[in-house]
């Protein structure tokens, strides 16, 4: 990730997303929590913040994966509260940040949700408890063995054995490519 810290705007690969958001600080002040507006960039993996659109170097980036992303109108009491969405992970920092309008932030939502299910199909989950029997379209290894066409074979094409890694079906008449 420090690489990364230290690429420009245009630099970070595969932007998916950006634009300006206000962004909550994590600092409370007097008044409250401050909002300040930051240049967004959403690449496939790391979601970049930025002091505007020529920044050099990011003010934060965090990686995206196991971070959900949903709408959030009970962070703000004013006007804007519809354009609000945030980023939560169990055990990690919530991010806060405010659109400029409802449907940018239902964009944001959508593009990062997107991605994350992207994210996740790259790994398969296996469930213990649903143990299902594996597909297997070739007949099992003790089948092998046996024939069971309704065709009737002439006596020497019976004789012709079957390696096991040969998928193609011996038909009658015809003998198979031996290498």
């Amino acid at each position: 990730l420090e690489e990364l810290a230290l690429k420009p705007v245009q630099d970070t690969g595969n932007i998916l997303k950006q634009g300006y958001l206000e962004k909550r600080s994590r600092e409370h002040s007097f008044f409250g929590s401050e909002w300040q507006k930051r240049w967004c960039v959403l690449n496939r993996q790391t979601f970049f913040y930025y002091a505007n659109d020529k920044s050099k170097q990011p003010k934060g980036n965090f990686s995206i994966e196991h971070y959900s992303a949903r709408l959030a109108s009970h962070l703000r009491k004013d006007s804007r509260k519809r354009c609000c969405f945030e980023l939560i992970c169990p055990g990690k920092r919530t991010y806060e940040f405010t659109a400029s309008s409802p449907a940018e932030a239902e964009d944001w939502v959508d593009q990062i949700q997107f991605l994350l299910k992207d994210l996740s199909s790259l790994t398969i989950p296996y469930d213990d408890e649903d143990e299902e029997e594996p597909y297997n379209d070739v007949d099992n290894s003790d089948s092998v063995h046996t024939t069971s066409h309704n065709t009737t074979l002439n006596q020497d094409e019976s004789n012709v054995e079957m390696e096991e890694d040969d998928i193609y079906e011996v038909m009658p008449g015809k003998q198979p490519n031996k290498q």
